[in-house]
């Protein structure tokens, strides 16, 4: 989910969804695939009931692939057979089985052990409206980023300034070129957290409940998401110098989201594969509790981490060159690939702009 928390943390890409056109246009394709995801579902409910937790996930998934394509396209405005020219096979690819297949499980997960911890109502028990709303939910979270993406892509083609492009290619660059802070945290995370879920599971049976796990994982990982933020993005003058650079109230939206919102969301996962997937039924175990929150702290305080870096990245990038020099996806893209391989934004420019023509 890197490319949703990047969507709406990231500047250049949370302005250039949110404009009123693209959200308008954006409604109209959740609107359809919720419909269309609706229709699937009837259909296959007369020819199959769906009362198995791995063939909802498959059903979920495939529906999720096709209308990842198909919202893909319709942010793009263009056929499909003209993105699959320009965007070529291994970005669709990525896209129908990462942001598609893979994401929609996900999504499906979220909503069984959503609705099963927090509403009492159990697919295994009661399968039909928990199967209806994740395949619905899923269709239509799908759609829309799919959408986002798309239209992203656009933009980029046309050649407006996208500095990071949601597909977490930037975040395996800087992983390879600057290892340690981004292990430093990803282990401090998991480590912290997961020895909070334990401690707490240690107090008693109650306390390993997966609702009561939920409540403890998630604000731990948000504190430790916020603090990884602001690590990632390495000002000078310590950590006194990057509180101050930030209001409290910036702080405290942070900690709530993605930081709160994405450590639930990843906890839930994990708890409906747990139920779902492998069939677990009662409290956790001690093991079992470190083990979630280990992942979902890791997880969540890579994420941030690395979106506190492509933030400074894209202020010193939008400070250093002019507009219209960043319109040009030439420099544009030389830019990127400097900062990807942690080259100073200053030397960068210099050197991008040394080589344009002084009139």
């Amino acid at each position: 989910m890197l490319h949703r928390m990047a969507l709406r943390v990231l500047p250049s890409l949370t302005l250039a969804v949110t404009e009123p056109p693209v959200r308008k246009r954006k409604r109209v394709i959740m609107l359809a695939s919720g419909f269309a995801a609706f229709a699937v579902y009837r259909i296959l409910k007369q020819a199959t009931p769906l009362d198995e937790p791995l063939a909802l996930l498959l059903v979920s998934g495939l529906c999720a692939a096709v209308t990842a394509l198909w919202a893909y396209g319709r942010g793009r405005v263009l056929p499909i057979a003209t993105v699959w020219t320009e965007d070529g096979p291994r970005r669709l690819a990525w896209l129908v089985g990462w942001i598609g297949f893979a994401y929609g499980v996900l999504l499906s997960l979220l909503v069984l052990a959503l609705l099963k911890i927090v509403a009492g109502y159990d697919f295994l028990q009661h399968p039909d409206g928990p199967a209806m709303m994740a395949i619905i939910i899923a269709c239509t979270s799908v759609a829309r980023d799919a959408f986002e993406i798309g239209h992203v892509r656009c933009l980029q083609r046309q050649g407006q300034p996208v500095f990071t492009f949601p597909d977490g290619v930037m975040l395996r660059s800087w992983a390879w070129h600057q290892p340690g802070l981004i292990l430093q945290w990803t282990l401090l995370g998991a480590l912290l957290t997961g020895l909070a879920a334990g401690m707490v599971a240690l107090v008693g049976e109650v306390w390993r409940s997966a609702f009561a796990q939920l409540c403890v994982v998630t604000p731990v990982a948000a504190n430790l998401a916020l603090l990884a933020y602001l690590a990632g993005e390495q000002r000078p003058g310590g950590w006194r110098a990057r509180l101050a650079a930030v209001a409290w109230k910036e702080l405290a939206r942070f900690w709530w989201w993605p930081g709160a919102a994405f450590a639930a969301t990843y906890d839930l996962v994990v708890l409906g594969a747990l139920s779902f997937g492998l069939r677990w039924d009662g409290p956790l175990t001690v093991a079992q509790s470190a083990t979630v929150g280990s992942i979902i702290g890791g997880l969540v305080a890579l994420y941030c981490c690395y979106l506190g870096h492509r933030r400074v990245v894209e202020d010193q990038m939008r400070a250093a060159v002019p507009a219209t020099l960043l319109r040009c996806p030439f420099v544009l893209g030389i830019l990127t690939k400097a900062q990807s391989a942690a080259a100073p934004m200053a030397s960068a420019a210099d050197a991008i702009l040394g080589q344009v023509p002084r009139r």
